[in-house]
């Protein structure tokens, strides 16, 4: 049984792992065509709201539902904070200045975050050689990548850049945050949770900038739709409710090498599909 129950959740780390991996790779891409027409914090509540809501439904009428605590519910808005108000919003904002594959190159710096924070503020988990290695292999490979993109550079782009690099550390921060969080029984209902708390203040961000009152329905494209659909389908309920799980059953650095794997991801995509140079 122990040998049974060892390869089940080893065949789900590699099926979580892929989902994280490969579909949020292709999110940058995502998010390049749907603010095309749509405004960016117009398009970012309603892609968590939306899939929020269908997760929470979902983990409503699944079996053994234990109705949320205000424990969780704070918890959950810290984490939609972190997670979706400063990581996703920093990322959809930055992508009006820099193309979908350097942004994607840019959120490689996560793993970096997510050890120093563990161990400089946590006091725990110093990384040892193999941990120093592996960061630098990555993060020489991700530099491999982004030499030469001459073409990037003009006003924008250091916004841009400050964006991601804040996406990155709010998203280090939550991240660490929920692995010992107190998070309800129920994977669809906690990351449900964690969806609408996030988008509820991405839509509070939406109201303020005033993107509302200027929003004209009719202007938005088609493609700009289907990425909509792609990104709360494929990219928010199937890839995040897969990422809450392994913050959950593996650890932060291990979890973190999705920054080095999707960038390879998105800048094949973003040449391929977008016609963004590839040198």
């Amino acid at each position: 049984l122990k040998r049974i129950f060892s390869t089940r959740e080893m065949v789900y780390l590699v099926i979580a792992f892929a989902a994280v991996y490969l579909i949020w790779g292709s999110t940058y891409l995502g998010i390049k065509y749907a603010i095309q027409t749509i405004p960016s914090f117009i398009m970012a509540p309603v892609r968590v709201l939306v899939a929020g809501a269908v997760l929470f439904t979902v983990g409503r009428f699944s079996k053994g539902y234990q109705r949320p605590t205000r424990e969780n519910w704070k918890a959950s808005f810290i984490l939609g904070a972190f997670l979706l108000g400063i990581g996703n919003g920093g990322v959809v904002v930055a992508e009006h200045y820099l193309s979908s594959g350097l942004t994607a190159l840019l959120i490689a710096t996560n793993p970096f975050w997510i050890v120093l924070i563990t161990w400089l503020f946590m006091g725990k988990g110093r990384p040892n050689s193999k941990v120093v290695l592996g960061l630098l292999v990555g993060f020489a490979g991700v530099m491999m990548l982004i030499v030469g993109r001459s073409e990037e550079a003009h006003a924008g782009q250091w916004l841009g850049v400050g964006l991601v690099m804040l996406s990155t550390l709010g998203w280090a921060i939550g991240s660490l945050y929920g692995a010992k969080a107190p998070i309800p029984k129920g994977l669809m209902t906690a990351a449900g949770m964690q969806m609408l708390a996030g988008g509820s203040i991405l839509f509070a961000i939406s109201l303020l900038a005033g993107e509302w009152a200027t929003f004209d329905i009719s202007a938005v494209s088609r493609s700009s739709l289907i990425a909509l659909a792609y990104l709360i389908v494929i990219g928010a309920i199937v890839a995040y409710t897969a990422y809450s799980w392994l913050m959950q059953n593996a650890s932060p650095a291990a979890v973190s090498t999705y920054a080095y794997v999707n960038p390879a991801i998105a800048v094949i995509l973003g040449w391929l599909i977008a016609g963004e140079s590839l040198t």
